[in-house]
């Protein structure tokens, strides 16, 4: 059967499921109970389309429990508005939350509820071990991953590439090639959102997984090994060659500092394109959607992260984990909502949205674009978190966060590997011990 045939026989096979669940209009599902009288508050960082598409899967569970749900963007301020609904004795029922290291001080912290029941059952059956224990903090299971990034995904011009006569590099060594042929090709290669310090977090992680390996990779973002480490440096350098090099990044250093990530999208992709090639993650898709003329799996395309050094295959994930504030019987009946394949099914045949729920048919996303990127996490021999969200909050969680501020610095201002390592190691020494 076609992928279009079976993604169509899925979205049919949802609405019947859902019909079948309300037998009678005054009927709930026997699983999550009726939960009519009863008002959840769920606050997330999701805006715009996304917010619009996570609305549907919660207007289902509304449908299956009679329970009203009550939606807040927190933007990008949502551990600012977290941290004070929580003073005020107020917290969410559940909060969907993209740090790990966040969720860990909340849970050491005594404010999260664990996951028990038919809640917890339903991660263990939909997710994978590694996930489990990615929602896991001390041995005890707080949190599941409903939505994820893959962060290791540079995004290219096909017509660019043509015109220049370069195909997708898998190895740095011929990504530095293919970079040198758009140059002379009168193409400017990659644009650097750098003004979004996580953009420049991401850059990082992706080359110091290949050179430190994975076991480093832990160590640091534990920091159990210093900034100051020989990888760490040996990764800024790598990274500093390529963004110093004359014409490879649009704008040069300074100016690709000043770029925001939506701005790099549309020096690739929009109207009047200036660059090759743009790394980022899965979600760039969704920006490109929003550009006129510009068809994702065919104008735009991606590649993975290039190998360096021989490393192996690697996957830098991101994801906004849910985790409960409240224990109530509302709160744990959308927990367990949130862990089934019908919930992701609602969000994967809108787009813009990968899971890591075992049991979603991949038929339910829209394009074969997003099935690669879905399976590259899923299929993931190596695979890390993104190192700024395991890291305490001033450290890698924010806007202000010192990573996020010196690695801009170190892109703009042309500070040494050596001085910008330094400078890591002095915030990390007091922002771990801060945090315990």
């Amino acid at each position: 059967m076609p992928r279009s045939a079976r993604a169509a026989v899925a979205a049919v096979a949802l609405l019947v499921l859902g019909a079948c669940t309300v037998v009678t209009p005054g009927a709930a599902d026997p699983t999550l109970g009726d939960l009519r009288g009863r008002t959840l508050h769920v606050i997330a960082t999701w805006s715009g389309a996304e917010q619009d598409n996570f609305r549907a899967v919660l207007d289902e569970f509304e449908r299956r429990t009679h329970a009203t749900v009550q939606y807040t963007s927190g933007g990008t301020d949502l551990a600012v508005l977290l941290n004070s609904q929580i003073a005020g004795g107020r917290p969410p029922h559940i909060a969907f939350i993209p740090q790990p290291g966040v969720v860990a001080e909340l849970a050491r912290r005594g404010v999260l509820v664990p996951l028990r029941g038919a809640a917890a059952d339903a991660v263990r059956r939909n997710y994978s071990q590694t996930w489990q224990d990615l929602g896991t903090v001390d041995g005890q299971l707080y949190g599941l991953y409903f939505k994820v990034a893959n962060k290791s995904v540079i995004w290219y011009r096909a017509d660019a590439f043509e015109e220049a006569g370069v195909t997708p590099p898998s190895t740095w060594d011929d990504l530095l090639e293919v970079s040198r042929t758009l140059v002379e090709a009168g193409i400017t290669p990659m644009a650097t959102g750098g003004a979004d310090g996580w953009v420049l977090t991401d850059w990082f992680e992706n080359a110091y997984l290949r050179i430190a390996g994975p076991e480093r990779y832990d160590a640091l973002a534990r920091h159990e090994i210093p900034w100051t480490d020989p990888t760490v440096v040996q990764t800024l350098t790598l990274l500093a060659d390529y963004w110093r090099t004359p014409r490879y990044v649009y704008g040069g250093a300074a100016g690709a500092a000043q770029a925001t990530f939506t701005q790099a999208v549309a020096e690739v992709f929009g109207s009047r394109p200036s660059c090759a090639m743009l790394f980022e993650g899965d979600f760039v898709a969704a920006e490109i959607h929003a550009l006129d003329r510009v068809t994702v799996g065919e104008d735009a395309r991606f590649f993975p992260w290039p190998s360096i050094g021989g490393s192996p295959s690697a996957v830098v994930v991101a994801g906004d984990q849910a985790v409960a504030l409240r224990d109530t019987p509302e709160t744990h009946a959308l927990m367990t909502f949130l862990a089934s394949p019908e919930a992701a099914q609602i969000m994967a045949s809108r787009g813009g949205f990968l899971s890591v729920n075992r049991n979603l048919d991949p038929a339910y996303y829209p394009d074969d674009t997003t099935r690669a990127l879905a399976a590259a996490v899923t299929d993931a021999p190596l695979l890390r978190f993104d190192l700024s969200d395991l890291t305490p909050q001033a450290f890698g969680g924010g806007t202000s966060a010192h990573m996020w501020v010196l690695l801009q610095n170190f892109l703009a201002d042309g500070m040494s590997p050596v001085e910008v390592a330094q400078r890591l190691e002095d915030a990390a020494s007091r922002d771990f011990k801060d945090n315990g």
